[in-house]
């Protein structure tokens, strides 16, 4: 599959249609009374703090991901979703190498993550790209269900 990754306005249509199928997804599978998912704002995103990524096959958009930078050293990968329809295919793998990359062009030297306990193929790929488990951070501190990962750059 030849991938295309492009860096987008995070209020386009076609990110906030990515953006919901995610959390289509994440409610259905967290139902639990006070599940949260956590958002992510557009300057968090902007040019030299961040940036949104969609990733394009055949002219279709099939996957999204970001990152921001949370202080001088870190930067968080936030909002990684690919379509049902495309995963096992290699984009979130695609999105993931680029969002390291965007990363580094941010000068950060660690990323970090959170994601959920059910997302085993979530879990899987970032293991597989050299993530460990680290403690709970920021607004993840006290739920349960996240698993928050760290990677050194």
């Amino acid at each position: 599959m030849d991938i295309q990754i492009v860096r987008e306005d995070i209020a386009s249509a076609t990110a906030r249609r990515l953006i919901r199928a995610l959390n289509r997804e994440l409610s259905e599978r967290y139902p639990e009374e006070g599940a949260k998912h956590f958002r992510i704002d557009p300057e968090e995103v902007a040019e030299e703090r961040g940036a949104f990524l969609v990733a394009y096959a055949g002219g279709e958009a099939l996957g999204c991901g970001a990152i921001r930078r949370i202080d001088p050293e870190t930067a968080e990968i936030k909002r990684m979703y690919v379509e049902p329809s495309a995963r096992g295919r290699g984009v979130g793998r695609t999105l993931l190498v680029d969002l390291e990359t965007e990363g580094r062009r941010l000068g950060v030297k660690r990323i970090v993550l959170e994601t959920g306990e059910r997302q085993l193929e979530a879990l899987a790929l970032y293991g597989q790209a050299g993530f460990a488990r680290i403690p709970a951070f920021g607004e993840y501190v006290g739920f349960p269900l996240s698993v928050c990962m760290g990677k050194e750059l």
